[in-house]
C-alpha cells in the first residue's frame, strides 16, 4: 500500500504569501547627492571625484534644474584634450564637458525596468526624477545590490 502525504488544508493566508520587498528605484537610489554646477571647472569636479571616491554626478543650474551630467568620462576628454596640446590640465567649465541630453527614470520605476534601461543604454548611473525635479540617482550597483536583496525573499 502506498503511503501518501497529507499535510492538512492550510489558511487561506498562509497560502497567499504577501510580498512586500522593495522593489522600486525610489528604494534603492542615493538621495544625498554631491552635485555640480555648469560654471565650476573641471579640475575641480575631478578633484571632488577623488575626494569622495564617486565616478560623476548631477550638473545642475542655478535654479536647481538638471542640466546635465558629468562623468569621469567626460574628464578623460579635457585630460586627452591638454596632452594633445601640451598644455596642462586648465581651468575649464563643466559645461564644455558635461553630457546635456541626460536619460532620466522616474522615481517609481520599478528595478527591474531599470535594468532593463541600464541594458539598452551604456550609462553607469541614471538621475532620477518625480515631477520633474531630480530627487536621486541610481548606479547599476545599486541594482545588483537591490537583485542581491530580493533573492532571499523570492528568487529561490
Amino acid at each position: 500500500m502506498a503511503i501518501k502525504s497529507f499535510q492538512g488544508v492550510r489558511s487561506k493566508e498562509e497560502s497567499k504569501k504577501k510580498y512586500n520587498a522593495p522593489i522600486l528605484v525610489e528604494d534603492y537610489m542615493t538621495k544625498n547627492l554631491i552635485t555640480f554646477s555648469p560654471e565650476q571647472s573641471i579640475l575641480e569636479v575631478m578633484e571632488t571625484f577623488a575626494k569622495h571616491h564617486i565616478s560623476g554626478g548631477p550638473v545642475l543650474d542655478n535654479n536647481g534644474f538638471l542640466v546635465g551630467i558629468v562623468s569621469e568620462a567626460d574628464c578623460m576628454k579635457q585630460i586627452s584634450e591638454s596632452r594633445y596640446f601640451n598644455q596642462p590640465i586648465l581651468d575649464k567649465s563643466v559645461e564644455r564637458f558635461m553630457t546635456k541630453n541626460v536619460e532620466t527614470i522616474p522615481h517609481d520605476m520599478s528595478i527591474f525596468d531599470a535594468a532593463g534601461v541600464f541594458d539598452r543604454h551604456n550609462r553607469r548611473r541614471l538621475p532620477v526624477m518625480k515631477n520633474d525635479i531630480l530627487v536621486g540617482q541610481i548606479s547599476r550597483k545599486d541594482i545588483v545590490v537591490a537583485a542581491l536583496k530580493l533573492t532571499s525573499h523570492s528568487w529561490k
